[in-house]
């Protein structure tokens, strides 16, 4: 798909790997919405690339459906929709002070992955109405898992189940839609330097990022941004989680 003039949503648009999504795009010539919970940052971006800035709970029906329907009204029904919108503390089932709250775990998952089915089901059902473009394609969706999908750490539980839960709807959804010509994939990212990592420790971060085989440090989100463009621009590349990570794979702990 070639993006220019075509709308598209970001969630989690004002920082880290949406950001960094939303300014490629937006350099392709595609009018970007960047939905976020904070708003402060996702308006610095918007202004950044004539884009548009919308806040939006990802794990509340009310408040997708309409961020959804405002980008709409501003540019059109959106041809892509990257999902980056996420959050991932760090807690153990079983800690010093017992098993994890159940509304901790719950949290996450409404964020992460419901948050990723609620905006996948809201663009899909605007794309699968477009009319099609070469190769009778309709629109793209991308989500962001993570190789916490496939090795979760110890502390990770959370996190871990709604990757892996993103990383299972993908080719639910591209079979689903792939008779209305929206493809599905997702992007499963190793370390990478996103606000959640630049603020630990440093000696932490050189301890991480040496574990990394090569190249041996966190990817930048401009790299995640590479990888979308080139998902968006390939119309073969359909029902498929992509590592980038470096050829990591996470140990227990």
């Amino acid at each position: 798909m070639k993006l220019a003039g075509h709308a598209a949503i970001v969630t989690g648009g004002g920082g880290g790997l949406g950001a960094a999504t939303a300014r490629a795009m937006a350099a392709a010539g595609a009018k970007v919405a960047l939905l976020d919970v904070n708003m402060e940052a996702a308006e610095a971006v918007a202004k950044e690339i004539n884009g548009l800035a919308i806040s939006c709970d990802v794990a509340d029906a009310g408040s997708a459906e309409a961020a959804v329907a405002q980008a709409r009204d501003a540019h059109g029904a959106a041809r892509v929709l990257i999902n980056c919108a996420g959050i991932g503390p760090a807690e153990r089932i079983v800690g010093r002070n017992g098993p994890m709250p159940l509304d901790n775990f719950r949290r996450v998952i409404e964020i992460n992955l419901i948050g990723t089915f609620n905006l996948t089901r809201l663009a899909a059902a605007d794309m699968t109405a477009l009319e099609p473009m070469d190769d009778s394609e309709r629109g793209v969706i991308i989500s962001t898992a993570s190789v916490a999908a496939f090795e979760g750490q110890i502390g990770q539980a959370a996190y871990a189940a709604s990757k892996g839960g993103v990383h299972a709807l993908t080719i639910v959804g591209a079979r689903e839609f792939a008779r209305n010509g929206v493809r599905v994939n997702t992007i499963a990212p190793g370390l990478f330097g996103t606000p959640m990592l630049l603020g630990m420790p440093q000696d932490v971060q050189d301890s991480l990022a040496a574990s990394v085989p090569y190249p041996s440090r966190f990817g930048l989100p401009e790299e995640y941004a590479k990888l979308a463009m080139s998902i968006i621009d390939n119309v073969m590349l359909n029902g498929e989680t992509i590592r980038l990570d470096g050829a990591i794979r996470m140990q227990p702990r």
